[in-house]
């Protein structure tokens, strides 16, 4: 049996960990991890509208990501507020776990608004996810072997990371000091992490990106983080935190039953994975549509072109939009990058509206940007947290507006035949 162990002896706080995240599917992949470990979690979408429902941990999915820093900023605090409201006793500001983000990015200024808001004197940058190949090293970022200004991560549509260098990146962002907590230090355990928080205050040091090369290393920083108001990272940093507060282990593997209903996979996300699932899945003998973005920007291809093609087929049926760099530079190009996203995105989540309609209950999304758009449009605004497909993305049921199974999928997450073997656990868990 889980056992809570709440901050300070004397107060009792409400919500546990309460989380803002800079997107939908990093939302969820935060939420696997704290349901994993123990943790009841409920995924809530946009600023709350109304107060937020009683639970272990509370991650609130923004669609913040690539939109303007103020704005960002904004709809952070105001996410933050509601949070805080409800009695969290710990924030954490969730984003990528390969940082995506530009030299205008909003990691930054949001980071900056939350350590005021909260009055933290100090906080940590910590995206690494060592289960997903991602881990950082004298401040560089590497995406497996390689670092992240090598990686496909190089060439994303919105995101174009050329630096790998984290400490570089997000002092550019903002204005509050930058420094760099190395691995030699972590090694050495918890105590030895508190002691550089210290040191690294003293110094005037406002955020400190962590070395992380394993999950001993989360683990040890999370211990040290167990009193600091505000955290920032990707989900794996969740792997500490959620430690500090459960003793006895987390829950056995869950099965979660599905509404009865067809399926189909919408897939938006131009990323290397992505592209690779989408071959995967067409080599299988999936039925698959291109949709033409040019076709979309003219006018000769609509949503309900789409939703009549895949009416017509029988089985599972993939849309994508997912294309190569060049024929992706190309379109942006022409189009304009924003543009072009935007047409993607409304377009797949139109497609799902009118699918779901249609009794389509069962869908795959890839692609953050698309997830933040499909669930919009299908008035999704809470989800419970369902059984691991791969590290990152579970499958999730919505527990509000229509009911629906979904497994919002971050566009680098999942081997490729991510698209294939996921619907076997859905298929275990309907017949549980």
């Amino acid at each position: 049996m889980r056992t809570l162990f709440p901050r300070g002896a004397t107060k009792r706080w409400n919500v546990l960990i309460g989380a803002v995240a800079d997107d939908i599917t990093g939302a969820t992949d935060l939420c696997l991890m704290l349901s994993r470990a123990g943790l009841h979690t409920v995924q809530v979408m946009g600023v709350p509208q109304r107060a937020l429902p009683t639970a272990d941990a509370v991650v609130i999915a923004l669609k913040s990501r690539t939109i303007p820093a103020t704005e960002a900023v904004d709809m952070s605090v105001a996410a933050a507020h509601s949070l805080l409201a409800a009695g969290a006793g710990q924030l954490l500001f969730k984003y990528c776990s390969t940082f995506d983000s530009t030299d205008q990015g909003n990691i930054g200024p949001v980071t900056e608004a939350l350590l005021a808001l909260t009055g933290a004197p100090l906080t940590i940058a910590c995206p690494s996810f060592p289960a997903n190949g991602r881990t950082v090293y004298k401040g560089h970022l590497f995406v497996g072997d390689q670092l992240l200004s090598d990686s496909p991560m190089r060439d994303h549509p919105l995101t174009p990371m050329r630096d790998a260098n984290l400490v570089r990146v997000l002092q550019r962002q903002t204005a509050l000091p930058v420094g760099l907590l190395e691995a030699s230090i972590i090694g050495q355990g918890a105590d030895a992490i508190r002691s550089a928080f210290a040191r690294a205050q003293t110094a005037g040091q406002r955020i400190l990106v962590t070395d992380t090369l394993s999950d001993s290393d989360l683990l040890a920083i999370g211990q040290a983080c167990d009193k600091m108001p505000l955290v920032t990272g990707g989900s794996g940093i969740a792997l500490g935190l959620a430690a500090n507060l459960v003793r006895g282990g987390g829950p056995k593997s869950k099965r979660m039953a599905a509404p009865a209903g067809r399926r189909a996979i919408l897939a938006g996300s131009c990323s290397q994975a992505t592209r690779e699932q989408i071959a995967a899945a067409r080599a299988a003998g999936m039925p698959a549509f291109a949709l033409d973005v040019d076709g979309l920007a003219s006018g000769d291809q609509t949503a309900q072109h789409v939703v009549d093609w895949v009416l017509a087929q029988t089985g599972t049926a993939l849309v994508y939009s997912s294309a190569d760099p060049e024929t992706l530079a190309r379109i942006q190009a022409s189009l304009g990058r924003e543009a072009a996203g935007s047409l993607v995105e409304h377009t797949l989540a139109r497609v799902a509206q009118m699918l779901c309609a249609r009794g389509f209950t069962q869908f795959i999304v890839a692609g953050g940007e698309t997830s933040g758009a499909v669930v919009e449009a299908l008035d999704v605004t809470m989800l419970d947290i369902g059984p691991e497909i791969a590290p990152g993305v579970p499958w999730t049921r919505s527990s509000s507006g229509p009911d629906l199974a979904l497994a919002l999928k971050s566009g680098n997450f999942g081997a490729p035949d991510f698209f294939l073997k996921a619907w076997d656990l859905l298929d275990e868990a309907v017949l549980q």
